[in-house]
């Protein structure tokens, strides 16, 4: 079994947690989001379309992981848990309407000694279902259950070495991917086409980098679709004229570094031109503003001196924590850089800032992964950053 980080690493992340969990009033955690599981454990496998879970006690230095029977292998494969500590619920409460997964998950939480104890699950977790809070309170009536929140999310902020080497991968395999893009993106190719390339690029890598299928697929509105910042690929043909905002991501070892980039197939109209411009400034008014000790809020505002100085108001968020990921998202959910949010920057928090701007009838879109240092910024990504024109 080779792990991604030394068992030392996960052992660290462990006591972490349960000193929140103690802090908290936590006897007990139960994990549903797939990016915390692999945070704790390791555990990687396509497998959260079913009720899965990791439960951490108070305490105890292994968690214990839970799942579907034909997944437990795959725990074997990639966790550093000991057998003991995993367990699967009954391939026949599978999509049941009588019984479900979480009726052997009460079933665990009272063998660990959990049946009277504050439980924290995370309630606005993707993966975790209003039916599988119901069964868990209705087989553990003694039980106090308590919204842990992002109680794991937050301790993934500040990345160690190890996992900045697995996020600068990550971002090589993205340079890479929007090169592809830009050499794909041509006049009389179906905008399918282009994408396929594009995620070929994202799987295979660069470089002996081993690339994966990242928590979002690759965004690539063309012309009116610009507008709009989360459509699927369309069957058409690019012509000239066309604008194309290109929202991707490399991922190496569940780290994702994303990436965005406008592209024109021709010359661009001035309007297009005049914003790109501006977002631009913009944007490296705010990479400046990065160092720890700034707010979240502070580099948000060095962003918007130089934007509304330009006649532009940017409404959306400029950035959000960016890491370790499973779909539907690569966000971490915590630390924003928008106004409001005054988190203070420390060294080793990443990133994904993007400048998005999506109008009536067009947008643009130009986004880095970015880490903070002891005195500044390092821009992970490196690509050209300015609206770029591709010709035939």
């Amino acid at each position: 079994m080779a792990l991604p980080f030394d068992r030392s690493e996960y052992a660290a992340r462990i006591a972490a947690v349960e000193q929140e969990m103690a802090r908290r009033g936590l006897d007990a955690l139960l994990i549903s989001d797939p990016a915390n599981m692999n945070y704790l454990t390791g555990y990687d496998g396509w497998s959260y379309y079913v009720p899965q879970a990791v439960v951490v006690v108070g305490g105890e230095e292994q968690p214990y992981w839970f799942g579907r029977p034909q997944d437990a292998n795959g725990a074997r494969l990639t966790t550093w848990l000991d057998d003991e500590h995993i367990s699967s619920y009954p391939e026949t409460h599978i999509h049941q309407p009588d019984r479900h997964p979480m009726d052997v998950a009460a079933q665990l939480l009272e063998r660990l000694g959990c049946g009277a104890k504050t439980i924290g699950v995370e309630m606005d977790a993707c993966y975790f279902s209003a039916q599988a809070y119901a069964r868990l309170t209705q087989h553990l009536p003694n039980a106090q259950f308590q919204d842990a929140k992002l109680l794991v999310n937050w301790k993934r902020l500040v990345k160690s070495p190890a996992e900045l080497d697995l996020m600068r991968k990550a971002a090589r395999i993205a340079d890479h991917a929007m090169d592809v893009a830009r050499r794909s993106i041509a006049v009389g190719r179906r905008e399918s086409d282009a994408a396929a390339a594009v995620y070929r690029a994202e799987i295979s890598g660069v470089d002996g980098i081993m690339g994966d299928y990242t928590a979002l697929a690759p965004l690539m509105p063309s012309n009116e679709r610009t507008s709009a910042s989360h459509l699927s690929v369309v069957d058409r043909r690019y012509a000239a004229g066309d604008r194309v905002t290109v929202e991707l991501a490399g991922c190496h070892q569940r780290y994702h570094a994303p990436l965005a980039r406008t592209f024109s197939l021709g010359k661009p109209p001035a309007r297009l031109a005049d914003l790109a411009a501006a977002v631009v400034e913009a944007m490296d008014s705010a990479l400046a503003a990065v160092r720890p000790g700034t707010s979240c809020a502070g580099v948000e505002a060095a962003w918007r001196r130089v934007f509304t100085r330009h006649g532009y108001e940017k409404d959306s968020r400029l950035g959000y924590a960016v890491g370790l990921g499973y779909p539907p998202d690569w966000g971490e959910h915590t630390a924003n850089l928008r106004a409001g949010d005054e988190r203070v920057l420390w060294p080793n928090m990443t990133f994904h800032m993007i400048a998005g701007m999506w109008f009536d009838d067009y947008g643009i879109e130009l986004s880095e992964t970015i880490a903070v240092t002891e005195t500044g910024v390092e821009v992970l990504t490196n690509f050209e950053r300015d609206l770029l024109v591709v010709e035939g």
